[in-house]
């Protein structure tokens, strides 16, 4: 398939036509699997997956392998826009109702997760240290878009909603710095180096250096993107300022996650400003794409059948015990925690069903943590993720929508919907059918004329105000430039 498309491959593999219509497939043909699951009611991160198997080296083989190692970049700058965007959420004035309860719910589900993963693969499985702490750690990420979208899709509402957003939230934080432990354990542990708290410490301590400096970037963006600059200057300042960041983190050779959070944190309190999270929300669907697309790319399916002396077990079955396992640690965990900080039953008894989608960030760490490894572990690593990462996404959604159902959130009966007084003026009650046609005319009073996603009309004001700015009238002496 390689040779159909680009005859003078492989000598000529590196031609500009190659590159751009690599990344043409990859973008097309992402675009095209996501109106099959749309049909499916699946998510796009599930479509973009599959999008890079099928092209990838294992099937159709149409993306020269040349092309994917040349986009090592990709897996940085997306889960930059992913960590940024996350920021958004940690406004002072929101952890201040909810705080102390929250961050104690998401260290049980979290770390409770790491832990029985880690105790599956270490002492059940007998796999290496490096891979074991690594793939325990990576356990405690969850995904927050497709509990979002279920959210959105049901118009959720109620306490069982605001926990699961935050918890959300604050996992990723959680996962990020559980990462940030593992590696120097798993790097010491491959080099041979004998562990102390110093190798635990040192990441740490870089950890923290990089907070510091992402919210010394966002402390400097306060100022550059003030409130008469044109909407595309703030696109370009911001997206420069993200870049910087990544750029910097590869050159001290730590990740740009937690910054890039911490970023966003100290912007989205000094200004208030959401209407930049939502242009960059609506500018980075392209990078997101690619990234999961070449992450499919990267799957080896091979791995998945054969045992590996290199990890000591078949992919497969460490999928699966992961899989199983990671479930029944968010779950344990949602729940020990909302028994302990006291939450209502509804939200102790479901909150941890809402937990399991796992995508964006997990995905990111395993490339991450695969270029680090190297060799056959490092693959092993990602193909593990990259396919338990479809299996929930593909049950998650459901099990989302199932949890806002059993706790109440939402409703499918439309007197629980729509409240209508139940007394007419002179105080008889109404009919039945009297308040059926009530509730539907309030609904239909509440339907937007032209439903428009917040993203898309923050980008669109953007456009216009380029056009405007590039438009020309006519005077007296011709066409002058306004």
């Amino acid at each position: 398939m390689v040779k159909f498309l680009y005859p003078n491959y492989p000598d000529d593999y590196s031609s500009v036509a190659v590159i751009i219509i690599s990344i043409a497939l990859m973008l097309f043909l992402g675009f095209l699997a996501t109106r099959v699951t749309k049909k499916l009611r699946l998510p796009n991160v599930t479509a973009y997956i599959l999008t890079g198997i099928i092209i990838g080296p294992f099937c159709l083989n149409m993306v020269p392998q040349e092309i994917v190692a040349g986009t090592e970049f990709l897996p940085d700058i997306a889960l930059a826009f992913i960590a940024f965007s996350t920021g958004e959420y940690f406004k002072l004035s929101t952890l201040r109702t909810n705080g102390v309860k929250v961050i104690v719910i998401t260290l049980f589900e979290a770390l409770m997760a790491t832990l029985l993963v880690f105790i599956v693969c270490f002492f059940v499985l007998k796999l290496s240290l490096a891979f074991s702490i690594l793939l325990a750690a990576l356990a405690s990420a969850t995904a927050p878009a497709s509990t979002v979208m279920t959210i959105r899709q049901t118009q959720a509402k109620g306490d069982f909603v605001d926990t699961l957003l935050q918890v959300v939230a604050l996992d990723d934080i959680v996962g990020l710095t559980a990462y940030s432990v593992a590696i120097s354990i798993a790097v010491s542990s491959i080099s041979g180096v004998a562990f102390s708290v110093m190798n635990v410490a040192k990441p740490l301590l870089s950890n923290l250096g990089t907070i510091a400096l992402g919210a010394l970037f966002g402390w400097i963006l306060r100022f550059l993107i003030f409130e008469k600059r044109s909407t595309d200057n703030r696109l370009i300042v911001s997206i420069a300022f993200i870049f910087a960041f990544c750029g910097i983190c590869a050159l001290l050779d730590v990740s740009p996650l937690l910054g890039c959070m911490s970023m966003s944190t100290v912007y989205i309190n000094l200004t208030g400003d959401d209407k930049l999270f939502k242009q960059l929300n609506y500018f980075s669907p392209p990078i997101l794409l690619l990234f999961f697309v070449r992450s499919g790319l990267s799957f080896d399916l091979g791995l998945l059948l054969r045992p590996s002396a290199d990890v000591g077990a078949a992919a497969l079955l460490i999928g699966v015990a992961y899989f199983v396992v990671r479930i029944l640690g968010k779950y344990g965990g949602a729940f020990l925690g909302c028994a302990i900080t006291k939450k209502p039953k509804n939200v102790t008894n479901f909150l941890g069903l809402a937990l399991i989608p796992q995508a964006g960030v997990a995905i990111g760490l395993a490339a991450m943590g695969a270029r680090t490894l190297g060799g056959a572990v490092g693959n092993a690593l990602q193909t593990i993720i990259l396919s338990s990462s479809v299996l929930y996404e593909l049950i998650g959604p459901a099990c989302g929508k199932l949890a806002l159902y059993l706790s109440g959130s939402y409703s499918n009966k439309i007197e629980d919907i729509v409240e209508v007084p139940q007394l007419d003026d002179s105080g008889k009650p109404k009919s039945s059918l009297e308040l059926l046609i009530e509730r539907i005319q309030t609904i239909q009073k509440e339907l937007p004329q032209h439903p428009v996603s917040e993203e898309e009309m923050a980008f669109t004001s953007a456009a216009e105000e380029q056009y405007e700015m590039l438009s020309y009238r006519r005077t007296p002496r011709g066409f002058r430039h306004r």
